[in-house]
């Protein structure tokens, strides 16, 4: 298998950096979501996904796929959301197996009165606190890094 390559100095100030501000970033969105509308931050994505499809529905493993969930975690969250009435699922006419969750008239109320604390947030916590140059980069590394991984080529060059 070889030697490790390990980290160096500014390698793993890196990855300590990502891995801080991931986390903050995950757990203050989650904080202001809940507090502000009763959304987990995974509850609010699963609407953002569903209002941008056409006719507000996808097929569950399609957006687990999207927000990079496992089907059983997914499943937890849609019938939480189908419980508060804001997602309704839905039979696949085209595929007997096939399950859809659908976005209902609540659930595009919920995210109307979401998004602005949400967005808020987004800006003060990353966005605004970044450059256009560092954004930039964060975009075009992170777009890298998330190509490579759903490629299954996520090793790269040795």
């Amino acid at each position: 298998m070889g030697h490790p390559r390990w980290l160096s100095e500014e390698e793993s100030r890196a990855w300590h950096a990502f891995l801080a501000a991931g986390a903050l970033l995950n757990r203050r969105l989650d904080q202001q979501l809940k507090d502000e509308v009763g959304l987990s931050h995974l509850q609010y994505e699963i609407l953002v996904r569903l209002s941008a499809e056409p006719g507000h529905e996808m097929r569950m493993t399609e957006l687990a796929d999207s927000l990079f969930n496992t089907k059983s975690g997914l499943t937890y969250q849609i019938t939480q959301l189908e419980k508060a009435g804001l997602v309704q699922r839905r039979a696949c006419t085209w595929d007997v197996r096939g399950v859809k969750a659908v976005l209902t008239d609540a659930g595009q109320e919920m995210l109307k009165r979401a998004a602005p604390g949400h967005v808020a947030t987004v800006r003060e916590l990353l966005i605004d606190v970044l450059t256009p140059e560092q954004l930039i980069a964060l975009a075009d590394g992170l777009g890298e890094a998330s190509r490579r991984m759903c490629d299954g080529n996520a090793s790269g060059p040795r």
